[in-house]
């Protein structure tokens, strides 16, 4: 199955996430917010705790359905000696996710910074002897 991926998200956030609750994280990498403007509420995406640059074949990782999404600019004040004070903006992307399943990277496409990173992943199986 291919998908665009998010990369450098937290173990925790992902332990959190394989116990089958739906969770609403909030990402500000540039990469993640990139690749989340271009999908739509329903998408189902790669999540792995390994760096953008990192990302290679058996890397794993879980599949997450995207419940909801919105993308927002926020304002930031930064004061300087008290004196001085500069204005700045950050996007950032909320999203609500539930996940789908385990799963391995099979192979990765990365056409540069400024494009979401697609994967092929293998759906893990899991099989419990009765």
């Amino acid at each position: 199955m291919k998908c665009f991926a998010l990369t450098g998200i937290s173990p925790q956030v992902i332990r959190e996430l394989q116990e089958g609750k739906a969770r609403t994280l909030e990402l500000q990498s540039t990469h993640n917010v990139v690749t989340l403007a271009g999908i739509p509420a329903g998408s189902l995406v790669f999540m792995t705790s390994v760096d953008m640059e990192d990302v290679s074949p058996g890397d794993s990782g879980i599949i997450v359905e995207i419940l909801a999404l919105s993308i927002t600019m926020k304002r930031i004040m930064e004061y300087s000696h008290g004196l001085h004070y500069e204005e700045r903006e950050r996007m950032s992307a909320r999203i609500k996710v539930k996940c789908v399943g385990s799963s391995t990277v099979k192979s990765v496409t990365a056409e540069g910074i400024l494009q979401p990173i697609t994967v092929e992943v293998l759906k893990s199986a899991c099989y419990h002897a009765g």
